[in-house]
């Protein structure tokens, strides 16, 4: 069979038509890759900048900055998955000079803890200079409180301002400037200040620059701040590392294999078995090169020459599917998929041909299916995100989009595929890690396509002006839809259920449920079905007292392998390709419940005001019990196998007779629960909606900033709006309030549960 050979790199590339993609060979040094130099030691220089810093604290959601020259390192981390770690802030020496990137703009305005101090080291290094002895001047661009609180710390510092500032640096060792400020012009001139032996402390926000539906890739090619600093083996990416505190990032453990050059190295070696690494290692070397591919710009010439020379020598590289996944420990083949992976992605639609595992998955597309041309789809731009349109993009086939010129360049996109999860982080690969596409539409005529095909969408950005337009789409092979309210149960018996594409959506104004066609050919009335899932959209929106009419569908899709857990929330909700898929589709199954389907919709409608540490895998199950109590006729606090009253029981007494309640409490979501339930039955569904409420309509100012205020707004408003005083209650639950919260509510009568165990 096809699909049990070996793709050797020259093979993969015929997945992209001929085109300079790959011209970066031409750069790849004559030398393998193994011979290549390596990293420079930077324990001393991390140190210096870390001095006094135990903890960065995170201002708002920092971004990834990637090292990847060999004169690059990682000062500070985040998580990146289970096992691997990305930087939020790095540094390099440039030739004569140096320079440090932080992966949030706000870092230059805030001083809290160590990210004070670590600004502080930061211009003192940058300056050649890392300690307290000497006053290296330092040149201060557009912000005031940068600049006194270097001079507070004993540096002398100068503001660079007006349009002429970088007129002024041979006045000065050290530049701190937004990299969101620099302009076109500042770059040369700043690249020769800092290579002449200049320091430069920036930080810009990646992902942040995106914002507003611009394409991945102009990171790495337009913004102004990675312009100045990929020559120097730096590059703000789009990642959003996660926090390894409660709030920030430490600042120990071994970065080394955070620099993607020293990370290709490790891979390089451990592949020729002359250092073999740790599974731990494996991962991160990996998550750090796949990092980098989609960081840098195609003319890099410090990492991207010796990654091509590494995908053209000898050797196969498996591209991973269903039935022979692709693990960690196979290095290099995960490298090279990742390579071409990226080539994808940068590539244009006419460039890209079918990648042969398409046919595996997402699915075939018959070769006589016809592809239809002119297919005219209304789209309503005053609902965002994702527009259904029942067409399939074959793999690697060129689809071409018309819209009406006034909505070119206006933020809508082409997407090919609803499987958007990305694998990248997984130990384990059974399907590409990427194999969703979306095209931004630019002109009134444009072009998209997959090398894995996928259902075709059309995306509309948040708050474009209403309107009701026709696009026209050429290209695709229709694909089974049922549109609630519009598709007659006739048709889609007769004709609809057959259309040929491998995968078929069912539709409502309030959920899409995509799934693989082979699975609803033998459906005879998705209406019945649909109606009740709407219901189950309704409920959920009662319970969280928010309107039944949406801004746009709520999406559930399942797949091969998804990103994290069994199932997972967000749009779209991602679910396994397994019994759940027909579970969702038989409507004598769904009255019977489906926790799963329930939760991952509460995780969507949870508010953080009313969920502090530990519940964020609580309060989601509210929306499960009430959708199993309301709409599936089981008893209150039933659905679960964990929620049986034996079960509670024993979970409740082994609890009681513990120590340290309140952190096991946070560890079992079901064990939280019990606390959570025992209120609905002591209050009733109305009291948790009224409160509920109440949270919705807070200002700004009213709502809770940390989780002691949120402990304490808990108890407060939910002993309030149930008419007792519930801190006896939090107090045997181990839940920790304040002395003023439990006095506020002391007038009101004393509450416990009738059933709590009095041993």
């Amino acid at each position: 069979m096809l699909f049990q050979m070996k793709f050797a790199p020259a093979v993969i590339a015929l997945c992209l038509a001929p085109a300079p993609l790959f011209a970066v060979n031409a750069l790849a040094p004559s030398t393998s890759p193994v011979s290549a130099p390596a990293t420079a030691n930077f324990d001393t220089d991390r140190a210096a900048l870390l001095q006094g810093v135990s903890e960065l604290p995170a201002t708002g959601v920092p971004g990834g900055v990637c090292a990847f020259g060999p004169q690059a390192f990682a000062v500070v981390a985040g998580k990146e998955g289970k096992k691997a770690e990305l930087p939020v802030v790095a540094a390099a020496r440039w030739e004569k000079g140096r320079v440090v990137a932080l992966g949030h703009n706000g870092y230059l305005s805030f001083f809290d803890s160590g990210a004070g101090t670590l600004l502080v080291n930061a211009a003192r290094w940058a300056a050649g200079d890392a300690t307290a002895s000497t006053k290296p001047k330092i040149g201060v661009v557009g912000n005031a409180s940068l600049l006194a609180h270097l001079k507070g710390a004993g540096l002398e510092a100068e503001a660079l301002d007006g349009k002429n500032w970088n007129t002024r640096l041979p006045n000065v060792r050290v530049v701190c400037i937004d990299a969101h400020k620099i302009q076109p012009d500042d770059i040369e001139k700043l690249a020769r200040f800092v290579r002449g032996g200049g320091g430069l402390v920036t930080a810009a926000t990646g992902w942040g620059w995106l914002y507003g539906g611009k394409d991945k890739t102009l990171l790495a090619t337009e913004f102004a701040g990675n312009k100045l600093l990929v020559p120097a083996g730096l590059a703000f990416t789009a990642g959003t590392p996660e926090k390894s505190t409660r709030t920030g990032y430490t600042t120990g453990g071994d970065l080394t294999l955070l620099n993607a050059s020293a990370a290709l190295n490790a891979i390089v070696n451990h592949s020729a078995k002359k250092v073999i690494l740790s599974p731990e290692q494996l991962a991160q070397a990996g998550a750090t090169l796949a990092d980098a591919l989609r960081a840098l710009p195609p003319t890099d010439t410090l990492l991207l020459p010796r990654l091509a020379a590494l995908a053209a020598t000898p050797g196969a590289a498996d591209f991973p599917r269903p039935d022979h996944p692709l693990l960690a420990d196979n290095a290099i083949a995960r490298l090279i998929v990742t390579q071409e992976l990226e080539a994808y992605r940068t590539a244009k639609p006419e460039q890209i041909r079918a990648n042969p595992v398409a046919d595996v998955f997402p699915g075939a597309v018959p070769k006589n299916a016809p592809r239809l041309p002119n297919r005219v789809v209304v789209i309503d731009t005053s609902v965002p995100a994702w527009h259904s349109t029942g067409l399939y993009a074959a793999p690697g086939e060129l689809i071409k989009v018309q819209v009406p010129a006034e909505l070119a360049d206006k933020g809508l996109a082409v997407r090919i595929g609803c499987h958007s999860d990305s694998l990248f982080h997984l130990e384990k690969w059974q399907r590409a890690p990427e194999i969703s596409r979306r095209d931004p539409i630019k002109t009134p005529a444009s072009t998209a396509a997959n090398p894995f095909g996928g259902l075709i969408y059309i995306e509309v950005p948040d708050k474009l002006t209403a309107a009701k337009v026709n696009v026209a789409i050429s290209g695709g092979v229709e694909s089974p839809r049922f549109v609630l309210g519009e598709t007659k149960l006739l048709e889609w018996k007769m004709r609809l259920r057959m259309a040929p594409a491998p995968w078929a959506e069912l539709e409502t104004k309030k959920v899409i449920l995509s799934v693989p066609s082979e699975k609803i050919r033998q459906l005879d009335d998705p209406e019945a079905l649909l109606k009740f899932w709407d219901q189950i959209l309704d409920a959920e929106a009662d319970l969280a007292t928010i309107p039944h009419e949406r801004k746009r569908p709520e999406r559930i899709v399942p797949d091969v392998q998804i990103s994290a857990g069994y199932m997972h929330s967000g749009y779209p909700i991602m679910t396994p390709l397994d019994k759940s898929v027909e579970h969702s589709l038989s409507l004598v199954e769904m009255k019977q419940g489906s926790w799963g389907h329930f939760h991952e919709l509460g995780h969507n409608h949870q508010v953080g005001d009313w969920t502090f540490d530990g519940t964020v895998e609580v309060t989601c199950n509210l929306f499960s019990l009430y959708c199993m109590e309301t709409l599936c006729g089981k008893p209150p606090g039933q659905g679960h196998d964990a929620m049986k009253p034996e079960a509670v029981e024993k979970r409740l007494r082994g609890y009681l007779s513990s120590t340290d309640k309140f952190n096991r409490w946070k560890s079992d979501p079901f064990l939280a629960l019990i606390m959570y339930h025992q209120l609905r039955v002591g209050f009733g569904w109305e009291t948790y909606k009224k409160v509920f409420a109440e949270y919705r309509d807070l200002s700004k100012e009213q709502r809770p900033k940390t989780d002691e205020e949120k402990h304490d707004q808990w108890l407060v408003r939910f002993s309030k709006a149930a008419g007792k005083n519930l801190g006896p209650f939090f107090d045997a639950w181990g839940i920790p309030t304040s002395t003023t919260a439990r006095e506020s509510i002391n007038s009101l009568p004393a509450w416990m549960p009738a059933d709590w165990p009095k041993s």
